[in-house]
């Protein structure tokens, strides 16, 4: 006879906000749907859901039938709903009252919608720190699920150690911990059935030392079910994976048991106490890495895998999620940008809105733009424009009793060094005067809009497989004759959306961002500047500059000055350069006035130039963004290298966004433009991503002695956009 052993499975079904619509319909009719009827046909198979925040909301108003069938499984006690962060955040980055803010809020949805006291957490991306049982506890969770990984970083071993639950606690609050299985997240769907079926019977012959009847548990995405690449076919269709899964267990169920991880609480203690390091799953470590490092760790654990040398492999640590806040200066602008407004919307008094700013910030803290790794990530424009959106409509509720400009010098992103935060209406504005007195975000309120929310190119770790890959002709495009099989996200096959993607591989020296100070020789190209492949010939990019003030109730002056050095030919020329933002109470145009300076007794010329960028999504289609130069009516693609001489006034406009900004030039420039496109891996491959366009206005200077040059440029945001 078999000993009884457990199996719980728990499906984790996510919908980021800003989420497209056509997305989350194509989820909902390939992987949750057919869940939902596969557990209607065995109702002896109990197992755990989890609907993030976003996507319930969006099903009770697009498939109300789905969320009524799912009660009426939770009414029977087949189904549990687990809890977790509303908009599912990554809890270790929110200041703990909105940790439990958010969990509580979702706590009572899943009360609402399914009379359920939802008990369990789902911990986004399973990324955990020591200090998290206390604020969960107290939003009042019992259980959260995390990885196998957290307690091999302790000493624990998986393959006899983990077949339950232990309990930990911060400062006397405490949670039960389910570690999820590798093996089974690896097996399921992709090993058949009787493998499966198999190694439960193995497991169940080996009970623990407690005779506590032993769980395997697993806890993974509902998309890998159906929505991933090859599997729905695999899962629902002709391979009927889960049928034949459900109806094994079914079969086994003398033996074989399923539960919902509360179910087993109920009915059985843990196996002890664990407190767990920081950690989250295996990849995520590798991917949190800088570019070479995660290489390097990602080769040197497929190479100890493959000599079957796990004994080692079990000890290999990379790094943590908050070093995506290190490797990726966009994603902790962001984060810190959300801490900023926590503060403002906590400060609000308590009433209806204030609920309704909470909800804008907490929506704003939603997971996905904050790392990234296999999935898109922070370069998915969609999530940034829509957490963006979030954060600038839940400041303006914070402030709107207020009028006035307000101007605040502070370390905004928490590197030692100052930034310059401007917040009012219409424009937020954030510069870097550390920085080459960069401006790095340029919010338009009425719009809810970033317009500076742009990527700049990192390399990446995987980019050396594509690379390795396109020179020995092995990358499967959907034009190849290989057949796009069934695969999980750990497959080594490398596959594109189109070829030639490693030669769009374009890594940038700086971040990019607006009113960025260059000065670039003679025959410097706008191919090479496309390329981030040029001399430069000053000493400004990146670079402090000093930064002065002037504020009064009407207006804000930003002056940043630096007195740096230009090669012009073999000489050092001192040369001193101004800049100086003016923002007027009401005005929707600002303008940025030039001054370059040049002491000496002879006459230099230079070419400089004037970094801008802009950051509408959808700017890779003529169809939702434009340029129009001057009076022209002619719309240009927004993805094209181009340059254009003798431009004093260009406008960029949006359908998408129905917002046109428009640039004054006081001196006619020479106008050059290209994207900023990046190459990433998503579940069907590399793809290139726009992530916007970068415009340099250049001149050729000269300068006399004993005189200056000087050029304003004046930016306008209106409400309005142009149609093809």
């Amino acid at each position: 006879m078999t000993a009884p052993i457990y199996l719980s499975l728990v499906f984790h079904n996510h919908q980021p906000v800003g989420q497209f619509d056509y997305v989350t319909e194509h989820s909902v009719n390939v992987s949750y749907l057919p869940l939902i009827e596969l557990l209607e046909q065995h109702p002896s198979v109990h197992v755990g859901v989890h609907f993030t925040g976003p996507l319930l909301d969006w099903l009770k108003i697009n498939y109300p039938e789905l969320i009524s069938r799912l009660r009426v499984l939770v009414t029977r006690g087949q189904v549990e709903i687990l809890t977790g962060g509303y908009y599912e955040p990554v809890l270790v980055a929110l200041p703990d009252e909105d940790k439990i803010g958010q969990i509580q809020k979702l706590t009572e949805a899943v009360k609402a919608t399914f009379n359920y006291e939802a008990v369990g957490l789902w911990l986004a991306e399973r990324v955990w720190e020591p200090h998290l049982p206390r604020p969960i506890a107290q939003a009042g969770v019992k259980y959260v699920i995390v990885d196998d990984t957290h307690f091999e970083g302790v000493g624990f071993d998986k393959d006899h150690d983990l077949f339950g639950y232990y309990v930990t606690e911060e400062q006397g609050h405490a949670v039960a911990v389910f570690p999820t299985l590798a093996y089974l997240r690896y097996s399921i769907p992709w090993l058949p059935v009787e493998r499966l079926i198999d190694w439960m019977r193995v497991e169940a012959d080996k009970p623990l030392p407690s005779f506590v009847p032993k769980l395997a548990f697993m806890g993974d995405d509902g998309e890998k079910f159906g929505t991933w690449p090859g599997t729905y076919e695999h899962c629902w269709g002709d391979g009927k994976y889960m049928e034949h899964l459900f109806s094994a267990l079914d079969k086994n169920a003398d033996w074989l048991k399923t539960a919902s991880p509360a179910q087993y609480m109920r009915q059985f203690p843990a196996l002890g106490r664990a407190y767990l390091p920081t950690a989250s799953y295996m990849e995520m470590g590798e991917w949190s890495l800088p570019p070479d490092a995660s290489y390097q760790l990602t080769t040197l654990k497929h190479t100890l895998e493959d000599q079957k040398r796990l004994d080692v492999v079990r000890f290999l640590r990379g790094g943590i999620w908050r070093s995506f806040m290190v490797k990726y200066d966009e994603i902790n602008h962001m984060q810190k940008r959300a801490l900023l407004v926590s503060e403002k919307v906590h400060e609000m008094r308590r009433g209806r809105r204030r609920e309704e700013a909470l909800d804008l910030l907490w929506a704003a803290q939603s997971n996905d733009p904050y790392w990234h790794g296999v999935f898109g990530g922070i370069y998915l424009f969609n999530f940034r424009v829509a957490n963006y959106a979030n954060l600038i409509a839940a400041e303006a509720m914070a402030e709107s009793e207020e009028t006035d400009l307000r101007l605040r010098t502070f370390d905004f992103d928490r590197d030692s060094r100052d930034e310059l935060v401007l917040s009012g209406t219409p424009f937020n504005a954030i510069w870097s005067p550390q920085g080459g007195g960069a401006l790095l975000e340029l919010d338009y309120r009425p719009g809810k809009y970033n317009l500076l929310n742009i990527m700049s190119r990192h390399k990446e770790a995987y980019h050396a497989d594509l690379v390795e890959a396109a020179r020995e002709n092995r990358v499967v495009t959907p034009e190849s004759s290989t057949s796009l099989e069934m695969e999980n996200i750990h497959s080594k096959t490398i596959r594109a959306k189109e070829l030639g993607l490693e030669k769009l591989l374009i890594y940038d020296w700086h971040r990019r961002a607006a009113f960025i100070d260059h000065f670039i020789a003679p025959h410097t190209t706008l191919e090479e500047m496309y390329r981030a492949q040029y001399a430069e010939q000053g000493d400004f990019v990146g670079q402090p500059y000093q930064a002065h003030t002037t504020i009064d109730a009407e207006a804000i002056s930003v002056r940043l000055m630096r007195d740096g050095h230009i090669w012009v030919g073999d000489v050092h020329e001192p040369v001193r350069l101004t800049k100086t933002f003016l923002f007027k109470r009401g005005d929707h145009a600002f303008s940025v006035a030039y001054v370059l300076n040049h002491v000496s007794d002879k006459p230099i010329s230079l070419r400089f130039a004037v970094e801008t960028v802009i950051g509408f999504d959808g700017g890779q289609d003529v169809n939702y963004c434009a340029l129009r130069i001057g009076d022209a009516a002619e719309r240009l693609s927004l993805q094209s290298l181009a340059a254009v001489s003798a431009v004093a006034r260009y406008q960029v406009d949006s359908n998408l966004r129905n917002l046109t900004q428009t640039t004054e030039l006081s001196r006619p420039a020479t106008l050059w433009r290209f994207p900023l496109e990046t190459i990433t891996q998503s579940e069907a491959g590399f793809e290139r991503g726009y992530q916007g366009t970068a415009f340099l206005q250049v001149w050729d200077v000269q300068i006399a002695p004993g005189e200056s040059w000087a050029v304003t440029i004046t930016t306008r945001v209106t409400e309005e956009a142009t149609r093809p």
